[in-house]
This record gives C-alpha cells, sequence and structure tokens, in this order.
C-alpha cells in the first residue's frame, strides 16, 4: 500500500513535468489545468505522507515538534485508553444495561436443564473442591478451625442457658422419668444386693459389737433402704422427690442470677475447652470431614454428589420457570457485577495501562502501524486525488472569474 500510494504521487510528479513542458512548447489552454491539478496533487499527497508518517515516526528523521506521535506518547495514550475502558465498559450503569439485556439467570437456567449438564456441573464443582483440599494444609486449617471454635465457645455465656434450660425442664417435670429411673434402679439393686449392704454396714460397726447383732442392725438397715427406695419410686409426692425437685430449681435459679455459680461455671468452660484431649478432639475434626469430603467427591454415586446434582436441577427448574426466582437472580448478579467493576475498576484499567507502558516505543509503533496501515495509506491515496481535484477546480474557477 505504501508502494501504490506512492506511486500516486509519482504520477502526479511526472504529470506536472510534462504538463509544464507541454505548456513551454506552447500548448493549448488544457495544459494550465493538468499542471494545476498534478501540482495540488502533490501538494496533497505531501501533506498526507507527512501526517501519516508523523503518527509513527519523524518525517525524514527531523526533529519536528508533534511528530513520531506514538512512540513519544505511547504512556500517555495507554492511560487514555485505560480511561476511555473504564469509563465507557465498566461503569456502573453500562454493566447493569448490559447484563439486563443478556438474561443470565434465564439461559443460566435452560442450559442446566439440558441432560448431563447438571451432572457435569456437579463434577467440576467436586474437582474445585478436591483441588482446593489439597492445597490447604491440614495444620493450617486445623490451627484456624480450633481457634475459631474456641473463641467462639469461650465467648458464649454457658451458665444463663443451662440455668434457664434446668428450670424449664423442672417445671415441665422433665426430669421425674430419671428420677423414677434412679428409684428403680436404686431399689432392684438393693434387692439383689443384700449380702454386700450387710457387709458394708457390718464392716462399719464398732469393735466391740457382738456379731448377731451387727447382723440384725445390718438386716435393720438393709430393710430400710428398700422400704425407702421403694417409697420413693412408688410415691410421686414422695419428701425426697420434692427435695430433688426443689435442689434442681435452686441450681436453676443460681446458674441464671448467682454471680459466683456463673463464674465457676465460666472457669469450668474454659478449663474444659483449653483441655488437650478437647482439643485434639477439635483437630480430629477437620481430619474427619476432609476424608469424607474428599471420599464424597470422588464417587460418582455418593450421596453427597447425587443431592448435589439434584438441588442443581431444582434450582434450573426454578430459574427456567419462575419470573421471581430469575428476576431476583439477575439482580444479584448485577449487583455482584455492580460491585466488582466499581471496586476494582482502578486495578482492571492498571492492567491496560502497565501492560502498554512496557512495551517498547519503537515496537508498538511499528505493530500499531501494522495492522492500521493499510487503512492510513488510503488517506495518502485520497489526499493526493482530493488535491489534484480540488486544484483543478480552484484553476477552473480562476479563468472563469478572470
Amino acid at each position: 500500500m505504501k508502494v501504490i500510494a506512492t506511486g500516486f504521487l509519482v504520477f502526479a510528479v511526472v504529470l506536472f513535468v510534462l504538463a509544464r513542458w507541454a505548456e513551454a512548447r506552447g500548448a493549448g489552454a488544457w495544459a494550465g489545468y493538468v499542471q494545476a491539478a498534478a501540482e495540488a496533487g502533490m501538494v496533497g499527497a505531501m501533506a498526507d505522507w507527512f501526517a501519516v508518517t508523523a503518527l509513527f515516526r519523524r518525517p525524514l528523521g527531523l526533529p519536528i515538534p508533534h511528530t513520531a506521535i506514538i512512540p513519544t506518547r505511547k504512556d500517555a495514550l495507554g492511560r487514555n485508553l485505560g480511561e476511555f475502558v473504564g469509563e465507557n465498559f465498566l461503569s456502573d450503569a453500562v454493566v447493569r444495561q448490559r447484563l439486563a439485556r443478556m438474561e443470565v439467570s434465564r439461559r443460566a437456567g435452560t442450559w442446566l436443564a439440558a441432560p448431563g449438564h447438571a451432572e457435569r456441573v456437579t463434577e467440576q464443582l467436586g474437582a474445585l473442591a478436591r483441588a482446593a483440599l489439597t492445597v490447604l494444609r491440614d495444620e493450617d486449617v486445623q490451627n484456624v478451625f480450633g481457634q475459631a471454635i474456641t473463641r467462639r465457645v469461650s465467648a458464649q455465656a454457658v451458665a444463663q442457658p443451662i440455668g434457664e434450660l434446668l428450670d424449664r425442664l423442672v417445671r415441665d417435670g422433665a426430669h421425674h422419668g430419671l428420677v423414677d429411673l434412679v428409684a428403680t434402679k436404686a431399689h432392684d439393686w438393693l434387692e439383689t444386693h443384700r449380702e454386700a449392704v450387710l457387709r458394708v454396714v457390718s464392716e462399719e460397726s464398732p469393735g466391740w459389737s457382738p456379731r448377731f447383732l451387727d447382723r440384725q442392725i445390718a438386716n435393720k438397715v438393709h430393710r430400710e433402704l428398700v422400704r425407702f427406695a421403694g417409697a420413693v419410686r412408688d410415691d410421686p409426692e414422695h419428701s425426697a422427690r420434692l427435695a430433688v425437685d426443689t435442689f434442681l430449681a435452686d441450681v436453676a435459679r443460681d446458674l441464671r442470677h448467682d454471680p459466683a455459680m456463673i463464674a465457676q461455671i465460666e472457669r469450668l468452660r474454659d478449663r474444659t475447652i483449653a483441655h488437650p484431649a478437647v482439643q485434639d478432639l477439635i483437630a480430629s475434626v477437620w481430619g474427619a470431614a476432609r476424608a469424607m469430603l474428599v471420599e464424597a467427591t470422588e464417587d460418582p454415586d455418593s450421596a453427597l454428589r447425587n443431592r448435589a446434582t439434584d438441588a442443581i436441577r431444582a434450582l434450573a427448574t426454578r430459574l427456567a420457570e419462575d419470573p421471581r426466582v430469575r428476576g431476583k437472580a439477575d439482580r444479584w448478579i448485577e449487583q455482584a457485577a455492580a460491585y466488582v467493576v466499581t471496586t476494582y475498576r482502578d486495578e482492571i484499567t492498571a492492567l491496560i495501562t502497565d501492560t502498554v507502558g512496557a512495551w517498547d516505543p519503537k515496537e508498538t509503533s511499528r505493530k500499531i502501524e501494522i495492522n492500521v496501515g493499510r487503512d492510513l495509506q488510503f488517506i495518502r491515496i485520497n489526499g493526493t486525488v482530493v488535491g489534484a481535484l480540488v486544484g483543478l477546480l480552484i484553476h477552473t474557477l480562476t479563468q472563469v472569474l478572470g
């Protein structure tokens, strides 16, 4: 294209020379018209050659101001390009308008509803989860996991909730079943282990006491214990049961309102959570969860993958059929995209600016010239032709107007 554009200039020069020669030889008026057209064509060709060349280099190597624009203004062009992209492509309004026209949720629902697509998404999510679990170090996760649980539990008040729960259990009589069980078991044990009770009582008797007397006292104690346990078991209004109710109610009240009791429970909570065995148990939870997740994501028939696939299919159906769900999803996508472009717009445009700034000026100029130079050479050709026509028009008007 440079050769063709230069050929137009050469043609204009040759035509001008021939017209001057013909005019000097006494040719007719036509020579003046041809000479004027050729002269204006040369001027237009040279002017546009200068303009096109000045974009990429200094014409004839001369340090003329405002030439070699691209090499000398490369960094400014990069900044302007970044600002242009940020203002016209990464603005909140543009992103929202474009996403609204795209109907992302409807398209996503239609695609997910197609056979095999939900399974494909589940498989890719499983691969992503396995990759994340592989990258994470177990020690780091266990430390973070353990510290998070420890802080959460340590910051949580436990005395008052326990007191409220115990108070509700007492008021609802939920503890009566446990009292019944204890009384029944105690009565049965006493009847079954009579000799053990007799032996314990006899061993605790004074050394000077006769053996037959110790035996009678032991039998008496055993009978009273059996009778007492049976009475507690059979009588819902027994004084021992009432004493247990009173005791539990007092404990519930103290857990809620007694500062000393509350502080004691909180200290017990802290000692328990800080115990090495408890910390080891918390750390082991991550290992078990990790192994379970890896196994579930690798097995195509695992319950986790099946449920994930079913959930994706259900989501696809709702996105395809429910306008409200689509509208909510589209708004969420628009808000997320708008947040990204408004929050990270400077970082995105900086990528353009820094990339252009890192280019070599001569190489940048050469690449741009290769990509757009063909069209720019048409400017030279058009300048030659238009200049010739304008020159011819001016000469004609001059002749007509005298």
